[in-house]
């Protein structure tokens, strides 16, 4: 059985060595997973045909333009409007999230009742997934962009940022891709010195294990916390549609 990884520059990708591993530990020695590296999305055609093809993980950038390639959406997916995950039976393509799950997860453990109101840094498939999963647990969730275009009235733009603003959300979530390796000095920029102990800064980003955004959180107080359970957790429950008869 082949499986594999959907993105751009995935050679520091997490879901090929999670998968060998595992394929390792359960002897499943006719198991394959592969990084497909795609300039388009438009090449994806030729990742399908791949023999044996039985499940695919999405990762930026198409998490959201995957999607009018697939024959079907679970109820997660097609909600949120991102997919990081594809089950294939015999030739036809679903999509799933599993971000959510991994996400909602990995920070339950961490979250206060101060926690109630979250800023999600970034709009992208990973942000909405993240927005998705919070609003589910009854917390209540606005935007932060540096887009003119996607301003609405849950978004606010960096430049707005200001003391009122960070003290009403205390769950302050990183989506973007600023901070990851090896760009490890990039990070989003908001006030940091406006960060308090009573604030949780959340960064999807596993590698480095703590990113500039997280260091100059965690400077000032807050509980920090990085996507690694996330990303474990979402490729757990991955394997698990892959496996669901």
């Amino acid at each position: 059985m082949n499986f594999g990884l959907i993105g751009k520059s995935l050679s520091h990708s997490f879901s090929k060595a999670y998968f060998e591993k595992k394929f390792n530990d359960l002897k499943l020695l006719d198991y394959t997973y592969q990084n497909f590296e795609l300039e388009t999305i438009n090449q994806i055609q030729s990742v399908f045909n791949t023999l044996r093809l039985k499940g695919l993980n999405v990762t930026n950038p198409y998490k959201e333009e995957i999607i009018p390639f697939l024959n079907g959406l679970s109820i997660e997916a097609k909600q949120i409007g991102a997919v990081n995950c594809i089950k294939i039976v015999d030739g036809k393509t679903k999509g799933y999230n599993t971000d959510c799950y991994g996400f909602a997860q990995s920070i339950k453990p961490f979250l206060e009742p101060q926690h109630n109101k979250a800023l999600i840094l970034g709009t992208g498939g990973a942000a909405k997934a993240v927005a998705y999963a919070l609003k589910a647990i009854g917390v209540e969730v606005y935007f932060l962009t540096s887009s003119a275009t996607k301003k609405n009235a849950n978004t606010f733009f960096y430049s707005e940022l200001n003391n009122y603003i960070l003290n009403a959300f205390r769950l302050i979530v990183n989506t973007t891709p600023l901070g990851l390796y090896p760009n490890i000095n990039e990070a989003p920029k908001i006030p940091y010195e406006l960060i308090t102990a009573n604030h949780l800064c959340y960064d999807l980003i596993y590698n480095p294990i703590e990113t500039y955004f997280l260091k100059q959180s965690k400077q000032q107080g807050a509980l920090v916390v990085n996507g690694y359970s996330m990303l474990q957790l979402q490729a757990e429950k991955s394997w698990e549609i892959w496996n669901e008869k």
